[in-house]
């Protein structure tokens, strides 16, 4: 599969693994997914395609404002012709009065999904995983690390030995990322507009993203409260986590055995 890309990689890449002690304890080389070309246009074609397949069709009752008595009372008297209610001047029905129907309103049979191919769907997907791996971009996306190679790579062993948001925070710091979160929390703001009485008050920025191969893990539990944090599965991972509102480059934590199964996943045939 994508035999092609193998002439597109990059050459490898190794990260280090850390231990639950924030040590580094070997070099791991990347699979090949992480080594494809990073394509921003093909990013943001996908990310519109998965972000506009989970919108709800919406539209308005074809009635609307329409339920009046509203008639014009025709020319040669003295006022416009617009139709108005019954006993008043008040107008009403068209589009152009105060309170009147919209002219153009939502309808349910507007195309909102943006189709895209099932291969680019997946270069996309492989081409967001490669951007984790380039820490220039993810320092340009605005994450803030003061590690020197991304993604960040932990053994499987802190899934379980992370126990409490406490301890999370620590093992964060130890390597090197906590002030990400911190930079999420400083971000949190009160939304400007009617959607903070919709149950959107809030906005707050993303931080760091952690695919780990058990998201029910007690790591997977104490860092999910964290400003900005989205953990998820290998299995699952997609566009919108890798490439928030399009933009390549966010800054992720990964497990090895997740590692591995991300190769499985994502796999280019070599020639």
């Amino acid at each position: 599969m994508y035999t092609s890309l193998a002439l597109y990689l990059s050459p490898p890449i190794t990260v280090p693994l850390y231990s639950i002690d924030g040590e580094q304890v070997k070099e791991v080389e990347l699979p090949e997914a992480f080594r494809v070309p990073v394509r921003k246009d093909l990013i943001k074609r996908v990310f519109l395609s998965e972000f506009t397949a989970r919108l709800q069709p919406k539209g308005r009752d074809p009635m609307a404002g329409k339920r009046t008595s509203a008639e014009s009372v025709g020319a040669h008297r003295g006022v416009s012709r617009v139709p108005r209610i019954k006993g008043s001047m008040r107008a009403a029905l068209v589009n152009m009065t105060r309170g009147g129907r919209l002219a153009h309103p939502p309808r349910v049979e507007k195309r909102i999904h943006e189709e895209v191919n099932k291969k680019e769907r997946i270069l996309g997907t492989m081409s967001a995983l490669a951007a984790t791996a380039d820490p220039g971009l993810v320092r340009a996306r605005g994450h803030v690390f003061s590690l020197d190679k991304t993604p960040v790579l932990i053994s499987v062993d802190a899934l379980e030995g992370v126990k409490a948001t406490r301890d999370a925070k620590a093992f964060l710091d130890r390597l090197g990322i906590l002030s990400d979160i911190e930079r999420a929390r400083r971000g949190i703001r009160v939304r400007a507009g009617k959607g903070k009485r919709r149950g959107r008050r809030l906005k707050k920025p993303v931080s760091i993203l952690f695919i780990l191969s058990d998201p029910y893990s007690p790591l997977a539990r104490s860092v999910k409260g964290l400003p900005g944090v989205t953990v998820t599965s290998p299995g699952l991972v997609n566009i919108l986590d890798l490439a928030p509102g399009g933009v390549p480059g966010r800054l992720t934590v990964i497990d090895e055995r997740a590692l591995e199964e991300l190769g499985t996943r994502f796999r280019v045939t070599l020639p």
